[in-house]
């Protein structure tokens, strides 16, 4: 029987994915912000130089295309960091195109003017201001002093041939005249990459659809430009919980490049998880991202910052792919003794585990059934003789869990003991 005949697709009955080249300047991009965003999270460690090139060489064999590397204003420390990692991509010959988070202060970008020359690379000065009315008024800033800040860090990075996304902070819950006023002013200094945020995590995906559809008529449009011209970044938070949800509505309504970070790390709730939306959109079809190496990314974004990493986190959790529920684990043990991978990775499950370098796994407990028992035994080359397994299924069923392996082991033990 084909594949495409034990699924249907509801996720295709309706609106599709579309996407017409001729409005963007590429196709769907990601920037990678788990080296500083990231690193915000109340919970992480900073990564040494050695693992934050670890780290690098996942992010470019797995095709992203932007990295920030971390916040120069921050000190010397960090100037340093950014500037080993500068080295190995140079040296490698990378193609991720690196970059840096700078607040709109002529000193925050000097730095990057020595580092693009010492390296010889472009390196996007991901600039950031403030424009909601509730941060005005806690910061006592006007508009005219948000935009005299903007156009004299701005312009700086622009004379000195440093290419410039300009951010807006708390997008999206700024007044439509302010986005339009402070977008458009950056437009006429040269910029023409942008970043609209979600920085507190305060939008739904409709209001994702209503924000970026307001930016290309009402800023790029109307400032006489194409929309190829200007490439439309994204950059959102979780604080609702919608981070992904988000993500991908952005996608829908077009913007050209989607920032988040390796398992949502980030300030308070989080950043919108990269790696979820990665996985969403490769099975969406909307990108063709080699992605069996992401599963040992995130392991690696897990031990190196120390965040904690739920069991139960979506496809990178230690549960995602497991199972000790019998009717549950029968079904997936016969698609596995059919031989057919692609059954066994969806039969009970809406990711399938091998396209992101991980599998389905067995486990034994109070809710397993003998084909549990019997498939655990088998994948370690032990026969499962009848009263084996009925002694293992008899200790399961007294469990208040799952059983580890060293567990069932022991059990196995007393039973040849």
């Amino acid at each position: 029987m084909e594949e495409r005949a034990l699924i249907h697709d509801w996720n295709v009955a309706g609106e599709t994915f579309h996407r017409d080249p001729a409005r963007h300047p590429h196709g769907i991009w990601f920037d990678d912000e788990t080296l500083r965003d990231g690193l915000q999270s109340p919970s992480a460690l900073n990564p040494t130089i050695d693992q934050k090139k670890e780290l690098l060489d996942y992010m470019e064999r797995l095709g992203l295309q932007k990295v920030d590397l971390g916040l120069p204003g921050a000190g010397p420390f960090h100037i340093e960091h950014i500037d080993a990692m500068l080295t190995h991509i140079k040296e490698h010959d990378y193609a991720i195109r690196p970059g840096c988070a700078v607040r709109t202060v002529v000193s925050d970008i000097e730095p990057l003017v020595e580092l693009q020359a010492k390296h010889d690379m472009e390196i996007q000065a991901s600039a950031f201001l403030g424009t909601s009315p509730i941060r005005l008024y806690a910061e006592d800033w006007s508009m005219e002093r948000v935009m005299q800040t903007m156009e004299g860090a701005v312009g700086y990075a622009v004379e000195q041939d440093i290419p410039v996304m300009f951010v807006t902070e708390d997008t999206t819950r700024s007044k439509p005249e302010d986005i339009v006023a402070v977008y458009r002013r950056a437009l006429d200094l040269g910029v023409r990459r942008i970043c609209v945020c979600d920085t507190c995590g305060h939008v739904t995906p409709e209001g994702v659809r209503n924000l970026l559809g307001f930016i290309d008529e009402h800023v790029i449009k109307d400032a006489g430009l194409k929309r190829s011209e200007v490439e439309v970044n994204w950059h959102g938070h979780q604080d609702r919980g919608l981070g992904v949800a988000n993500n991908l509505a952005a996608v829908f309504a077009g913007a050209d490049v989607i920032h988040g970070t390796a398992l949502g790390l980030g300030e308070r709730s989080g950043n919108a998880p990269l790696d979820q939306t990665l996985v969403n959109l490769k099975l969406m079809g909307a990108i063709d991202n080699d992605l069996t190496l992401l599963g040992d990314y995130m392991a690696k974004a897990h031990a190196y910052t120390g965040v904690p990493l739920p069991r139960n986190y979506p496809v990178f959790g230690n549960d995602a792919f497991e199972t000790g529920t019998g009717v549950h684990a029968s079904a997936v043990i016969k698609a596995m003794r059919k031989g057919d991978q692609w059954l066994a990775d969806r039969v009970y499950s809406g990711v399938p585990a091998a396209d992101f370098g991980l599998e389905q796994r067995i486990r034994i407990g109070h809710m397993a059934g003998r084909s549990n028992i019997i498939h655990w035994l088998e994948q370690r080359g032990m026969e499962a003789e009848d009263g084996l397994v009925a002694h293992l299924f008899e200790v399961a069923k007294s469990q208040r869990r799952l059983m580890e392996d060293e567990e069932v082991e022991a059990a196995i033990a007393s039973y040849a003991a």
